[in-house]
């Protein structure tokens, strides 16, 4: 099995060659993304390995399938970046599901303490032998109502984590889970009782810019948004006004709207050119990391572990894998057909 594996950083290889080794796959790494016009790097694999801000739309597709690919492994939960409907009949897509879901938790949790302790300007104070307590008054999570939108895996271990802080919690899904221990209600009543709302859905077309000017206008006045799942399910412009009017009264954010071209990147001696995402940093009460809440040791071998055996299992048992990702019933999680044998 030669694999191409698209977007690589330092810290995705060694775990990816250890599980390569154990099933006598040749892994061809790139530091640069898949797009349409470095699809070509790709010629001659059977299959390609790509992250979230890889893309593979219609045309980067079309192309793959020229060259005779049949495979994309997805080394993630999210798949916005994958044109689907259009792989359908052509090539097969896998992802990783639950790789680590207490790191993207548990990340979730350390940005709201972070922000809520005003515990990043405590750091930079004491640096600089400034231990003057004025300005870090924060407050209790213990008694707050945090609504969790999205009550997958992720969802529910951010859920169990603010029970144990004594937290009330709502939850919203549009497929609500059983014996979660919390509430479900309307999206409207989670956006006006709660004091801190977290995102832990996936990118669709229903829920891209879930948080919107909207939304906002239905939050209670200061509320801290909590967002360690996929950027565009937050208006990055709405947000910002949000912030400057004071309605919100703080953001976590791992991830953006626009990240494609600048997380994972060193832009420390440039000039940003995001405009927004330079003033959403400049705000007092605003926390951005660089999509960093899956970046456990456990998770990376997880997550290279699993793509892995999703290739192998297309390879070597029939294509037959737990894992892909089908467009033919419209379930693309969860094949009607269980995925007793193949949709193409």
């Amino acid at each position: 099995m030669k694999i191409a594996f698209f977007d690589a950083k330092p810290y995705d290889i060694p775990p990816f060659e250890k599980y390569a080794r154990d099933v006598g796959a040749e892994l061809k790494f790139f530091e640069t993304k898949l797009d349409q016009d470095t699809a070509e790097l790709a010629r001659g694999s059977d299959a390609v390995c790509i992250f979230v801000n890889d893309t593979a739309n219609a045309a980067v597709i079309d192309k793959l399938y020229a060259y005779g690919i049949r495979l994309i492994a997805l080394r993630s939960a999210g798949y916005n970046n994958v044109d689907i409907k259009h792989a359908f009949g052509k090539i097969h897509v896998v992802h990783v599901p639950a790789y680590s879901p207490y790191a993207v938790a548990e990340h979730a949790m350390a940005l709201l303490l972070e922000l809520v302790r005003h515990l990043h300007k405590a750091y930079v104070r004491t640096r600089d032998f400034n231990f003057s307590l004025q300005g870090l008054t924060g407050f209790d999570l213990h008694g707050k109502t945090v609504g969790v939108i999205g009550t997958g895996k992720i969802g529910r271990i951010f859920m169990d984590i603010c029970h144990g802080f004594g937290m009330n919690v709502l939850a919203y899904d549009k497929y609500p889970a059983e014996n979660v221990g919390c509430r479900y209600v309307e999206l409207d009543e989670l956006l006006e009782k709660s004091d801190i709302v977290s995102l832990h859905c996936p990118l669709t077309e229903e829920t891209k810019h879930i948080i919107g000017r909207q939304a906002i206008e239905k939050m209670k006045k200061g509320v801290i948004l909590v967002n360690t799942s996929r950027g565009a399910l937050v208006d990055a412009e709405a947000l910002l006004e949000g912030i400057k009017a004071r309605r919100i009264g703080g953001a976590c954010l791992d991830v953006y709207e626009e990240e494609a071209n600048i997380f994972f990147n060193d832009f420390s001696a440039d000039i940003i050119d995001d405009d927004l995402l330079a003033r959403l940093i400049s705000m007092p009460n605003v926390i951005v990391t660089s999509h960093q809440a899956f970046l456990t040791e456990e998770a990376l071998n997880n997550i290279a572990e699993t793509t892995i055996r999703n290739i192998q299992s297309y390879f070597e048992k029939d294509g037959l894998c737990d894992n892909e990702l089908c467009y033919r019933c419209g379930r693309i999680e969860s094949c009607e057909k269980k995925r007793r044998q193949r949709c193409f």
